[in-house]
């Protein structure tokens, strides 16, 4: 008697599941970012498309670049507002982005994101040694998300003032939450905690201006 066919997998939608899951930690989604036409404009909201729980970490990772190499498309204030819609998304607990506009159809070339691959490359690898998936529960219990959603939301408000030595300060700062969600390292994220929110208490409430500064930002928008 010939075999019988064997049985369907259980999740007949497995391509759909994995292309909704997309590419996943840090390596894995910079190269995908980086491979193909190195002239091809990238606008943010194409690349969101197919990253699932990636994509929060790509819009931080995307919005500390100008602050590191600069970026035609992501400059001119684009990176404070960014981290902000970011961290509201987290705070509101939602699970997939919504891009207004103006900033989704704004992004960098393709070569850019490419010669930020080739310096930071060694630097990206070495990460790679300390970084992995650990501690989940500060990645994706709700509460965690809530505060750190919170964080970004200052922190973006801080990036976007014209606030004098601060831009290699908040990338950094940035990278760790981007790489945190993006390795889901729970043990990183703690860090980010720690170190945002001593910059938050330095550059915010010590001065005692962050609400001032953020009236005269919104002010200035129009």
């Amino acid at each position: 008697m010939a075999d019988a066919p064997a049985p369907e997998p259980a999740d007949a939608g497995g391509d759909t599941a994995m292309h909704d899951e997309g590419p996943q930690g840090m390596r894995a989604v910079i190269d995908a970012l980086c491979a193909g036409d190195p002239d091809e404009r990238l606008e943010l909201h194409a690349l969101i498309r197919g990253l699932g729980r990636s994509t929060f970490g790509v819009l931080l990772l995307l919005a500390t670049l100008p602050a590191l190499i600069p970026i035609p498309g992501l400059a001119g204030g684009l990176s404070g507002p960014l981290v902000i819609l970011v961290g509201l998304h987290l705070l509101l607990l939602q699970r997939k982005p919504w891009l207004p506009g103006f900033i989704a159809r704004r992004g960098p070339q393709r070569s850019t994101l490419i010669r930020f691959d080739r310096r930071t490359d060694r630097l990206l690898r070495w990460l790679e040694t300390l970084i992995r998936p650990r501690l989940f529960v500060m990645i994706d219990q709700p509460v965690a998300t809530v505060l750190s959603g919170l964080q970004l939301v200052l922190l973006g408000i801080l990036l976007a003032l014209p606030i004098p030595f601060t831009n290699y300060l908040f990338a950094g700062l940035l990278l760790l939450y981007a790489l945190a969600l993006l390795e889901r390292d729970g043990l990183l994220m703690l860090i980010a905690w720690v170190a945002g929110t001593i910059a938050i208490w330095v550059f915010g409430a010590v001065s005692g201006n962050l609400v001032a500064m953020l009236w005269a930002w919104i002010a200035s928008l129009h």
